[in-house]
């Protein structure tokens, strides 16, 4: 079964009406496409402090009528996140879920750091996601999507707070053949790259976006469009992405 689904990610909400009309603007467009998404991947910094009434804010504007599945960001809090967006206690263990979309699992993980800008996939997330993909039946092929990239991107600020010990993924990966990408955000650019044999696609930012080096001084943009990642995964597994702005 062919599965479509829309990322987006750093929507950094804080309040302002700035980054609320960008987020608006993205909603808007997904929820008018001809055909609906099988779902919508959030891939973290959802807030821009963490704070109740920044993911108050959130829920209302990502309402939507297709699932909404989100893993929180470095400028996440887990504890409000989970309060608010997943109806939970306010615990800070990660936020780990599995999710089946349309034949396929996806894996939303939880790769901060609480207090620090790079991530980390810890013992427990790594468990949780061997034992995850351990229980699924040999034919549902899966996609992992957490915060942070894996693998450098060719920007000093950037590579400077990406995941640290990505080799511990990878092994994991080795032994899941059935995990047919994975998807991060946190760059505030889109970008595709490999990691551990599989693509990896990082979804473009909601709010600024990164300006490379070979593009200018100044690394944040914030005149261009909020972006979306469009992901289609075949009956075959390959995933074939394509990325779009809304003016």
């Amino acid at each position: 079964m062919t599965v479509l689904l829309a990322q987006i990610s750093d929507l950094h909400l804080d309040g302002s009406q700035w980054a609320a009309q960008r987020a608006t603007r993205v909603m808007d467009h997904l929820r008018a496409l001809p055909r609906p998404v099988d779902a919508l991947l959030v891939t973290g910094d959802i807030a821009d402090h963490g704070e109740e009434a920044e993911y108050e804010e959130a829920a209302r504007i990502l309402a939507a009528p297709f699932p909404v599945l989100m893993c929180p960001g470095n400028h996440d809090a887990r504890p409000e996140f989970r309060k608010v967006l997943l109806g939970g206690d306010s615990g800070g263990e990660p936020v780990n879920q599995v999710h089946h979309v349309a034949g396929t699992a996806i894996l939303m993980c939880d790769s901060t750091i609480p207090g620090r800008d790079e991530g980390r996939l810890d013992a427990q997330t790594l468990d949780w996601i061997g034992t995850a993909l351990d229980e699924l039946p040999p034919d549902v092929r899966a996609l992992i999507a957490f915060h942070h990239p894996p693998v450098g991107l060719r920007h000093p600020f950037i590579d400077g707070i990406l995941l640290e010990r990505p080799e511990e993924l990878a092994a994991v990966l080795e032994a899941h053949p059935q995990v047919a990408a994975v998807l991060a955000g946190h760059a505030h650019t889109a970008a595709a790259s490999t990691f551990a044999g599989r693509p990896l696609h990082v979804g473009p930012a909601v709010n600024w976006n990164l300006r490379m080096a070979w593009e200018g001084d100044r690394p944040d943009d914030r005149d261009a469009p909020p972006g979306i990642a469009f992901h289609v995964l075949a009956d075959d597994a390959r995933l074939t992405t394509h990325f779009r702005v809304v003016p």
